[in-house]
């Protein structure tokens, strides 16, 4: 007999109840059919799961076990259905870094008014589609290189590049650099993630760089004045460090900050999503 989540969920029942009783009552069943279920999940693990008295029902060290993950399990089956029927009313943006930047909050808030039907959800995930190839969003902010195939995509906005440094870095005194000061310099960029490749220097006049795989590695690193790393402005919003500086880059390509989204079943929220970040990122007049 192969386990089902129904033998998990008496096991939880009689020991958040503390009685067989109760935990049919809970359950909706009879306490013979509660008392059968628990002895077929105890057969088909081969372990004993409860202590059980006249007067009291208490785990074994094994049963103790069991309930933990039991709990996790019944807890990833009741996400996962209600991901299923809540449908369109929900939407996660993935992101791997900085979210929107300085426009983040405005946008949670500007959701919420214009859109209170659809709960929004950010999600940071360290790769390169900010978790949407990995099926943990709808939409992602991206603004590194992503498969164009398999993704369709809206530019929203544009980002100026800063240069990280140490906050006793000689060069923090300054109030801006240029690519052909930094190039003297060790980059350290984000393999997975990063914006910053050595397309930004001509061949033959490219700087040092070293790699790490996640904002607080980055960040840390920089810290000890080793290296320096270049990243958008939306960092800068987002990342405020003690020990770290961020400079603007006076002669660097912005960045193009995109929507991307599955190229078939997208969100029907994703319309929404674009012209409201789209407005946000728009400057001023």
């Amino acid at each position: 007999m192969d386990m089902e989540l129904r033998h998990l969920r008496c096991l939880v029942a009689i020991v958040e109840t503390g009685s067989f009783t109760d935990a049919a009552i809970e359950l909706g069943v009879s306490q013979a059919a509660v008392s059968r279920t628990l002895l077929s999940l105890e057969e088909i693990l081969g372990v004993r799961l409860l202590h059980r008295t006249s007067r009291s029902v208490a785990p074994t060290t094994t049963g103790v076990r069991v309930l933990a993950r039991a709990r996790h399990l019944l807890a990833e089956a009741d996400d996962l259905i209600a991901e299923a029927t809540t449908g369109h009313t929900r939407l996660r943006i993935g992101h791997a870094w900085s979210a929107m930047g300085r426009h983040t909050a405005e946008f949670q808030r500007r959701w919420a008014v214009l859109h209170p039907g659809i709960e929004l959800r950010l999600i940071r995930t360290n790769s390169a589609t900010g978790g949407l190839a990995e099926g943990l969003c709808d939409l992602a902010v991206a603004r590194a290189v992503f498969d164009e195939r398999r993704f369709a995509s809206a530019v929203v906005g544009h980002e100026r590049r800063y240069c990280a440094l140490a906050a006793d870095d000689p060069w923090a005194k300054r109030r801006s650099l240029g690519l052909d000061d930094v190039r003297e310099r060790t980059i350290l960029v984000d393999r997975r993630t990063g914006t910053t490749t050595a397309g930004l220097w001509p061949e033959g006049s490219r700087p040092t760089v070293e790699y790490t795989q996640d904002i607080d590695d980055w960040l840390a690193l920089i810290a000890t004045g080793r290296s320096i790393g270049i990243t958008p402005q939306s960092t800068v919003s987002q990342y405020r460090r003690h020990g770290i500086v961020f400079r603007p880059l006076r002669d660097a390509p912005p960045i193009a900050v995109r929507l991307i989204w599955p190229r078939h079943e997208p969100h029907p929220a994703t319309d929404a999503a674009v012209t409201l970040l789209t407005e946000l990122y728009r400057p001023p007049r």
